[in-house]
């Protein structure tokens, strides 16, 4: 049994449409993990609130272009983003929340610095 074109097209057609919806969770779920809004992811993107709903719910196709900056913006790379990363790529490591946390940490004065890590060093003996 051989495919027609117009079939093939279409099956093309049902792939890309679950590809994006995939993305698009993907997307609204790591942005929900980085605590950014639509409405800031957006403003980050140049694009409208409506879009950013849009590619969040797989309406609208995600434009390569805008993918590197989603990757980074997200904290993860383009390949996880757009769900190639194998597990032999992912290496244990800080949250990206964390990561974020330590960059805020490390514009603090000198002081709070040490404030913080003094906390943080009286957790974690706690936890041992």
């Amino acid at each position: 049994m051989s495919l027609t074109i117009a079939h093939y097209l279409d099956m093309m057609t049902q792939n890309d449409n679950d590809f994006f919806k995939e993305l698009g969770h993907k997307i609204a779920t790591l942005r929900k993990e980085q605590q950014i809004t639509q409405v800031q992811l957006a403003e980050i993107l140049g694009i409208s609130q409506q879009y950013m709903q849009a590619f969040e719910a797989g309406r609208r196709k995600v434009p390569s272009s805008m993918l590197p900056t989603l990757a980074e913006v997200l904290a993860v790379s383009v390949e996880e983003l757009i769900g190639i990363a194998t597990t032999q790529n992912k290496k244990r490591g800080p949250a990206p929340k964390l990561l974020k946390q330590i960059e805020q940490i490390s514009q603090l004065p000198k002081t709070k610095q040490k404030f913080v890590m003094d906390m943080l060093d009286t957790v974690i003996q706690q936890q041992t």
